[in-house]
């Protein structure tokens, strides 16, 4: 019931468009929120009533899978997203919100369905906040934000592509807290005290500082981590990751029809007698993002690579942090994508191949299997 309610809300604002006032200015351009890393394209003139702006996203997923693991299934067709956006991104006082239905693919993890994420993970509403801005390169946030961690953001339609990555899996995605921006000249800086992986113990201290060199490299440094250690479990907050610290150093390159994004991401989890835990974990990480856009045809192919090594002994009491400790898995992800005008329909190809993996903690019915290939098709529209 819930999910029809949003569809028809969503539809209803998009029958409105000829009584909105839908304004192709620069402020309309220049909406941030919610990111995308491409090839998906916002509407460039989302409706416009005053100076709150209304955009949004509804789409639908299929997916069939090999070595299923127990509870999910072989194939199954879903709910990707159904939510808008409102905001207003000038003035003294601005503000976003992001409402509606939405699923989380995810490599090498059992899929959850929609109308499950919401009790599971961020509620009805995963991101929001007031934002007090007093000059162009100074704000302060507070609500539910996006986190600092990674390079790839939480929902399908803001990537490149359908399903998020292995490293992924290791960063937060949204928290609770405070964030505070600065900017000057090609260099920005963030600063967030927040819940980490969405625990409601606000324990986390994170940052981010950007370089734009020029138009076409800009470079990232971002990290975070929690102050104190908590005991908190839940299927947004897993117990370790949310005790340990993450770093990226992220790169992007746009040069005519290609962007192309290499990033390393380093985890720690320091051992911890709440945790029951005698010794550190880490993993390294690395992965590389490309798209390639055909000029003028709609088309593009975003590809992913990447690899993810954990470290520990379980002899020893290390945390398991992936498919058992001191486990470690590449992945490599083809996703085929079209887009006309606000429509975009596009494919997807992944393989998983696990190593030194713990019997029942990888792929499977049993979690024996140390590899899983998905194919899914994923169709939609932004507005």
């Amino acid at each position: 019931m819930r999910k029809k309610s949003i569809l028809i809300i969503i539809t209803c604002l998009f029958t409105l468009k000829c009584f909105a006032q839908n304004t192709a200015d620069t402020t309309a351009n220049a909406l941030s929120f919610p990111s995308t890393t491409g090839p998906l394209t916002p509407n460039p003139t989302p409706f416009k009533f005053d100076k709150i702006y209304i955009s949004g996203v509804v789409s639908g997923l299929a997916q069939a899978q090999n070595n299923v693991a127990r509870g999910d299934k072989a194939l199954q067709t879903d709910i990707s997203n159904a939510q808008i956006f409102i905001q207003k991104n000038t003035g003294l006082i601005q503000f976003f919100i992001e409402a509606g239905a939405y699923s989380q693919p995810d490599l090498g993890v059992p899929y959850l369905r929609s109308g499950l994420n919401e009790a599971a993970f961020y509620g009805i509403i995963p991101q929001g906040y007031l934002e007090i801005a007093p000059s162009d390169n100074f704000s302060f946030m507070i609500g539910k934000l996006a986190a600092f961690m990674g390079a790839e953001p939480t929902f399908s339609f803001q990537n490149m592509n359908i399903q998020r990555g292995l490293l992924w899996d290791q960063s937060n995605s949204v928290n609770r807290g405070i964030q505070v921006n600065y900017s000057a000249g090609p260099i920005a800086i963030a600063l967030s005290y927040n819940d980490g992986f969405y625990s409601n113990k606000y324990n986390w201290l994170s940052g981010t500082l950007t370089y734009a060199l020029d138009k076409a490299n800009t470079f990232v440094l971002m990290g975070g981590g929690s102050l104190s250690r908590t005991n908190i479990s839940t299927s947004a907050t897993p117990l370790y990751q949310n005790n340990g610290q993450g770093y990226n150093l992220i790169y992007t390159h746009t040069a005519g029809s290609f962007t192309i994004l290499p990033y390393l991401q380093y985890t720690v989890v320091p051992k911890s007698a709440l945790l029951n835990t005698a010794q550190t974990a880490k993993t390294y990480s690395a992965a590389l993002l490309v798209n390639y856009s055909v000029p003028h045809t709609g088309f593009s192919l975003p590809v992913r690579v990447e690899y993810v090594k954990t470290t520990g002994s379980a002899a020893q009491g290390a945390p398991n942090l992936m498919y058992g400790v001191g486990s470690n898995a590449w992945s490599a992800t083809v996703t085929p994508t079209y887009q006309y005008k606000r429509v975009f329909v596009r494919s997807e190809f992944s393989y998983v191949r696990a190593g030194n993996i713990t019997s029942g903690m990888a792929f499977g019915p049993e979690g024996n299997d140390a590899m899983q290939s998905r194919v899914l098709l994923e169709t939609g529209f932004i507005f």
